[in-house]
């Protein structure tokens, strides 16, 4: 992908997360055609007590699963949300790992940045930071990461393999990749490629599942596993017109060799 067509992607979905950050979710993934936050998540997979843990305006409703089912995190892990929005799984997150481990977001657009920090002050949780960053170019040190999660955000990215070579920089041997996010199920129609609604409501940036486990297994993961979950259809078929016949969100699990 040219640098003038990745710097146009990158711009059209940081402008439409900005205005979601400011004026709350519209036209994008787990959010659209007037789907609450709640109901969204609640249908992404998260419990009611995940939600009434989190401080008010967190959950954006965006997403297309619950990366903390397939994270499992322990007590004492370093945790980085990709693209972590809100703040909503990071402090999720922040929670299970305690006071002896760390959760950083990252995220490309400020005004989310902004949000999640003011969001974290009410949590008071002292465990959990937030960066500015792109995901394919993150803001850590090498083989200080326990584990990485990220919700619906790297299909967005128009550098999917430079995001796998930056998760498999930052995570320490044997770290794990936890994440949800959508698959290819066809190839897109013209149309669809060229409109960035489809892009920014997550479906056209999507790859196939066997391309995503190509670029992992590329990156120097082991243990790749994607799993699709079809379930996510009633969902999915909210953000885009016929998205559900061209996108499912899937579970997505890979080890950094030791």
């Amino acid at each position: 992908m040219s640098d003038i067509k990745s710097f146009e992607i990158r711009n059209n979905v940081s402008k439409t997360y900005a205005s979601i950050a400011k004026n709350g979710g519209s036209c994008c993934c787990g959010s659209s055609l007037g789907a609450s936050p709640l109901s969204a998540s609640q249908k992404m997979g998260y419990s009611s007590e995940e939600l009434e843990t989190v401080p008010d305006g967190a959950n954006l409703g965006l997403g297309c699963g619950n990366p903390q089912v397939i994270a499992s995190l322990q007590p004492g892990e370093t945790v980085v949300d990709l693209g972590s929005g809100g703040g909503f799984d990071c402090f999720l997150a922040a929670r299970k790992v305690g006071s002896s481990g760390r959760v950083i977001g990252v995220d490309m657009t400020p005004e989310m940045i902004s949000k999640a920090r003011e969001n974290s002050m009410r949590a008071k949780l002292t465990n959990v930071e937030f960066r500015l960053g792109e995901i394919e170019h993150l803001p850590i040190a090498d083989n200080t990461v326990d584990v990485i999660i990220s919700n619906c955000v790297i299909n967005l990215s128009p550098e999917k393999a430079q995001v796998f070579a930056e998760a498999n920089r930052v995570l320490r041997p044997g770290g794990r990749i936890a994440v949800s996010d959508v698959v290819a199920l066809q190839a897109f129609p013209e149309i669809m490629l060229k409109d960035s609604m489809a892009l920014c409501s997550c479906v056209s940036g999507a790859i196939s599942k066997e391309q995503l486990e190509k670029l992992l297994k590329a990156a120097g993961f082991t243990e790749v596993s994607v799993t699709l979950q079809p379930e996510s259809r009633e969902l999915i078929k909210t953000w885009f017109p016929d998205a559900e016949k061209y996108v499912c969100s899937a579970s997505i699990r890979a080890v950094k060799q030791k």
